[in-house]
């Protein structure tokens, strides 16, 4: 991405929350990648034709530092948009892919790609049929934290770990169950110790005071044990506790290893990448593997929680 572009490819951004407000800055400002992207427009279900003077009102009226606000049918059928970058609520994620997908568009979507496996390979498979790049996201794998633990597990063998999220609540119609929802958490895990077995997973809910417990145990392929917790509830801070015990000694939680900057536009800068064809075949099947891996499991997660309800 050094050198000058010989063409740009035309961008539409879907969802106007944090990340596609994030997108939306990255794409306007001067960065390697963003020379290669146009941004044409932004997709957005709130739709007002009067004007308003509440700041909610305002943002539903489309104006985003003066970038277009253009109706999803036009994003569709335009010439001009040959990107869609899919920052909605997970739920609608397999939708809008699917349509993107299905007008030839290039798509960059928001973890998790799909809230089903079997979603999320019959879309690889329509990606690959038209010969568009599908991009899932983990700007996880891009922080400063993750580059400190996958130092500090390379080499090692483990005997157990245990790694715990607290939040806030999240609507699950909006978000998906838990396993969908904390995928990142996933995916970290994954990404330390290789693919998993599920051994057993339980949901504890106390919906009236929006409390949510989740605990998956899992083992790695030399059986040794991980337990994976999402725990959610008003006033539960955003926060990671982890630990991990190995022949050669443990890591207990995660020291101060910076600021996490730019992550999104790491990530728009592997995409632009894939765009130009700059990444093997074999890179990309690993990265396939490795999400759909990750989305089974969440699949099998809810399984079980759901089966002992």
């Amino acid at each position: 991405m050094n050198t000058e572009p010989e063409r740009k490819f035309g961008v539409v951004v879907v969802g106007i929350g944090r990340a596609g407000s994030v997108r939306i800055r990255d794409l306007r400002n001067p960065h390697a990648s963003s020379a290669y992207l146009n941004l044409i427009g932004f997709v957005s279900r709130w739709l007002c034709f009067v004007p308003c003077n509440s700041r909610e009102a305002r943002r539903k009226l489309g104006s985003t530092d003066g970038v277009p606000q253009i109706s999803l049918e036009d994003a569709l059928s335009s010439r001009e948009v040959e990107v869609a970058y899919i920052c909605s609520e997970s739920s609608s994620h397999e939708d809008y892919i699917r349509q993107f997908l299905n007008a030839g568009k290039h798509v960059l979507v928001e973890y998790p790609m799909t809230l089903s496996w079997a979603a999320a390979k019959e879309l690889w498979a329509l990606a690959e049929q038209k010969g568009k790049v599908l991009h899932e996201e983990h700007v996880e794998l891009l922080m400063e934290e993750f580059a400190f633990l996958k130092k500090e597990v390379v080499g090692k063998d483990l005997l157990k770990g245990s790694l715990l999220f607290t939040a806030g609540p999240l609507e699950e119609e909006r978000f998906g169950f838990p396993a969908f929802s904390g995928i990142s958490r996933l995916t970290w895990l994954v990404s330390l110790f290789g693919e998993l077995s599920l051994v057993s997973a339980t949901l504890e809910e106390r919906k009236e005071d929006q409390y949510m417990k989740m605990t998956v145990c899992l083992e790695t392929e030399n059986k040794s044990p991980l337990t994976w917790i999402e725990e959610k509830a008003p006033g539960l801070k955003r926060n990671r506790h982890l630990s991990f015990h190995f022949k050669s000694g443990s890591l207990e939680n995660m020291p101060n290893v910076g600021v996490n900057k730019n992550i999104f536009l790491k990530d728009q800068n592997i995409f632009v990448q894939k765009l130009l064809g700059q990444f093997s075949q074999e890179e990309l099947a690993a990265e396939k593997k490795r999400i759909l891996h990750c989305l089974w499991l969440a699949g099998e997660i809810q399984k079980h929680c759901r089966a002992k309800k």
